[in-house]
């Protein structure tokens, strides 16, 4: 039986963990984060198959300006960030036309498959109540925004998902529990939600233990090359290592793959206590466009969650952003005030968008699967097959030369 190490216990980790154990591997994972305090498990919980195009597009440059923080919006720039300029070159090369075209054809195929991917292992774990096809809402405050959003998503390419209008009842659901009056919405079917996040870290990790695997807490140290092969520092030997450190890859790569451009793209959400009367169960997830802010209940909690700031690893968190988050909610009416906890967190993102899965040309042993950006959790169970034909030598169902490190020259 084949040892493998996973370093790395987020929710593309544990997935892969799971199905490497399933097709017979001696799987061992590295972790470091016993509170859950990743993205993985701090997000919307939102399974974006609408999302099959990059963000590195021309038309995401174009609305950068009104997007950005300093205008109210949610995108933020840390120019102080290592490499920072490097990366956002990089960006504009991937939103060409040419590099776009094919990122989206790479990109959109892991996408549709996403909720097929998400059904199978809830279904596997026993719980298939932690996956939800509920879809979710679009909403627009202005009829500007309700005429321009509609016409964007009209002409957008949505994947395998589809919407028709918010129908009159639920918008009088929505009007009854916010202040700001609403101008139009649309629904969205073919989307899905994680339901709970801690109850899919839990039972992805106790259902990997209660099948042998070994679960250790040890961070993501730098891996070390010898004799044409990675190791972990201290000398501990598997067959083969699987990164999956999220914003950290790029360090643990770093003796080995030095310069992976990989961005801490971070997030940031509110929380509070929420009940029936405050904001209802049953809806699904619901976006405010013009906010750029998506709030979402799991089970006795509320969460609105936004943010695109590009920064480093180890920036301090910027207050500003909480209070703008608070802002959003006191406008809107939004139920924040009982036990309200705050979050920051870094997405691993790379500059065209596109996530990092292959084996390294560098240390035979080698394998990855990081820089999903906002398709972390989305992706996490397709990544997971895609990895487990790769190791076990099996035909790709979809080729990973789009996803390769090599792409960089890394």
């Amino acid at each position: 039986m084949p040892s493998i190490a996973i370093i790395g216990g987020g929710v593309v980790g544990r997935c892969c963990a799971f199905h490497l154990q399933g097709r017979g591997f001696d799987v061992t994972v590295l972790d470091d984060d016993p509170a859950l305090a990743a993205p993985s498990w701090n997000n919307a919980g939102h399974i974006a198959t609408e999302q099959p195009a990059p963000l590195a597009s021309i038309a995401a440059i174009r609305s950068a300006p009104g997007r950005l923080f300093r205008v109210g919006g949610a995108l933020d720039f840390d120019f102080s960030a290592p490499g920072i300029y490097r990366w956002i070159w990089r960006y504009l090369r991937a939103a060409t036309p040419r590099r776009f075209a094919k990122g989206k054809a790479a990109l959109g195929a892991l996408v549709a498959n996403a909720d097929k991917a998400w059904a199978a292992l809830a279904e596997e774990l026993g719980e298939p109540a932690l996956v939800q096809n509920a879809g979710h809402w679009v909403l627009w405050e202005s009829s500007k925004s309700a005429t321009k959003g509609l016409q964007h998503w009209q002409q957008a390419d949505i994947g395998t998902a589809a919407f028709a209008p918010l129908s009159q009842d639920a918008l009088e659901v929505l009007e009854k529990k916010i202040t700001e009056p609403l101008q139009g919405g649309i629904a969205f079917t073919g989307t899905g939600q994680v339901a709970r996040h801690q109850a899919l870290a839990k039972a992805l990790k106790a259902a990997f233990i209660a099948r042998g695997g070994q679960w250790l807490s040890q961070s993501a140290a730098p891996l070390v090359i010898k004799e044409g092969r990675a190791t972990l520092p201290g000398g501990a030997d598997f067959d083969k290592i699987l990164v999956c450190a999220g914003a950290a890859s790029a360090r643990v790569l770093a003796s080995i793959h030095p310069g992976v451009p990989l961005m801490a793209e971070r997030g940031y959400h509110i929380e509070a206590d929420c009940d029936d009367s405050l904001w209802p169960a049953g809806l699904p997830p619901v976006v405010f466009e013009d906010r750029s802010l998506i709030v979402t209940r799991f089970g006795d909690r509320l969460r609105a969650c936004s943010f695109v700031e590009l920064s480093s690893l180890d920036a301090k968190p910027d207050p500003r952003k909480w209070q703008q988050l608070l802002r959003h909610a006191a406008e809107l009416g939004l139920p924040f005030a009982h036990n309200l906890s705050q979050w920051h967190g870094a997405r691993p993102t790379l500059p065209d968008y596109l996530p990092a899965m292959g084996q390294s040309d560098k240390a035979s042993n080698l394998f990855y699967a990081f820089g999903h950006q906002h398709l972390g959790l989305t992706l996490a169970p397709a990544t997971a097959i895609l990895l487990g034909q790769l190791l076990s030598g099996e035909k790709m169902a979809q080729p990973l030369a789009p996803f390769s490190l090599a792409r960089f020259g890394c």
